[in-house]
């Protein structure tokens, strides 16, 4: 490896690779060499399996480098990593952007730092000061606008891997948005643990809505504005209206609804029913017809019947679900559902292959609809671009890059548009 320049592995979310750059920066700025830096993800067991064989094959490939482990797994289970011969220090998801603790990584005082530096998430207020200009494509670029999450859903571990909810106020986004645009972005996307919870802890306690309004409207010269993952029950009126009215709003909404069985989601202390996510659905497609709807899903959470499966599966027709992120059920230890009567393992399997096959369907009709369509498409690379719903679409021949081509959608090859 080159002793000068770290080496990073990232897993899981999308903000764990927006932090992950961050990380490239702040130990660049400190000096760090000959490190191997593994951020983990722990929204599943499986993920935390993986994050142990990555550290485990990065050790045998830089047996003489220092190998830090930070992320959620690392806040959450800090003594297994430490534990593990191939780790010399485990960073918490706090520290992780703290400077100093880069400083600390230096050559020059590796020696005396402390090898588990994680302290009380739940303690941390103000979101980090990370944020950083061009994290995406050469065309896209990632803003996170939210960390953390005040809520308990009974599967999941993440806010003790984040902490409670904290917002960057407006101001700040939309500076740091202004930039992206100087710099000539033509896409930005607005990140977050619990995006839909931003501006709760901050003065007024403004909604997401009013952020992406103020964004479009003091951000003129930028082109697209797309959110990611909303809890579709918290979204609010001003977000409604932009759907409505701002075509810079990209048509596409990711929506974490994770069941379609109104029992499951009580028992996962998820605060919709199913109803709720269909007319969400419904009415935000009056508002925009040509808004496409992506998912998050769980099949096999603990106490699942096959009825109740059933209603998981009607929902991804019911609310025209075109991109689904499926999840098999895994036990997280620590949280309620791990205590549950849980699902016999094949049975998760075969519910979530179910499940994928229903999305691949979806998104089948929904790019043999697309053909003889006129797109704009934000090229992404010279002959690769995304639609306005997300859809991929490549070209034969070279496009402008980091340019908006509006051109007819001419067929489908290996389950991508052509243009």
């Amino acid at each position: 490896m080159d002793n000068k320049t770290p080496i990073f592995s990232n897993h899981g979310c999308r903000l764990n690779a927006y932090e992950t750059e961050a990380m490239k920066e702040l130990a660049n700025a400190a000096g760090v060499a000959d490190a191997v830096i593994v951020n983990t993800c722990a929204v599943t067991a499986e993920a935390v399996r993986k994050a142990r064989q990555d550290i485990r094959k990065l050790r045998r490939d830089n047996p003489q480098a220092k190998l830090i482990v930070t992320g959620c797994a690392a806040q959450t289970e800090p003594e297994q990593f430490a534990q593990m011969d191939e780790v010399d220090f485990v960073i918490g998801n706090t520290e992780k952007m703290n400077p100093s603790t880069w400083a600390g990584l230096a050559p020059d005082l590796i020696g005396q730092t402390e090898p588990v530096q994680v302290d009380d998430i739940m303690s941390v207020t103000e979101t980090a000061g990370h944020l950083i200009d061009g994290f995406g494509t050469r065309s896209r670029a990632y803003v996170q606008v939210q960390n953390g999450c005040d809520h308990r859903c009974t599967f999941c571990i993440i806010p003790f891997g984040r902490g409670n909810s904290r917002s960057v106020p407006a101001g700040v986004v939309v500076d740091q948005i202004k930039r992206l645009v100087d710099t000539g972005y033509n896409e930005v996307v607005l990140t977050g643990v619990d995006l839909t919870s931003w501006g709760a802890d901050l003065p007024a306690t403004p909604k997401l809505g009013d952020l992406v309004m103020r964004i479009l409207k003091l951000v003129p010269d930028l082109p697209r504005l797309r959110i990611s993952s909303i809890d579709s029950i918290e979204v609010d009126e001003n977000l409604m209206q932009a759907i409505a009215t701002e075509p810079r709003l990209m048509p596409h909404l990711h929506l974490s609804l994770q069941h379609g069985d109104d029992m499951i989601l009580k028992r996962m202390k998820r605060r919709h029913l199913r109803d709720d996510a269909i007319k969400f659905c419904q009415n935000a497609r009056a508002l925009r017809p040509d808004m496409t709807f992506g998912a998050d899903i769980i099949a096999g959470f603990p106490t699942e019947t096959a009825e109740m499966f059933a209603n998981s599966l009607l929902l991804v027709t019911e609310c025209d679900l075109t991109w689904l992120h499926v999840f098999p059920y895994s036990p997280r230890p620590g949280t309620p559902a791990a205590r549950m009567p849980q699902v016999n393992g094949k049975l998760i399997k075969e519910r979530a292959a179910a499940l994928r096959a229903a999305g691949d369907a979806q998104v089948n009709t929904h790019l043999q609809a697309q053909i003889g369509v006129t797109h704009n498409i934000l090229m992404e690379s010279p002959r690769m671009g995304r639609t306005e719903q997300f859809a991929e679409v490549h070209f034969a021949s070279d496009q402008s890059e980091s340019l908006i081509v509006h051109t007819p959608v001419t067929g489908i090859m290996d389950g991508k548009l052509v243009a």
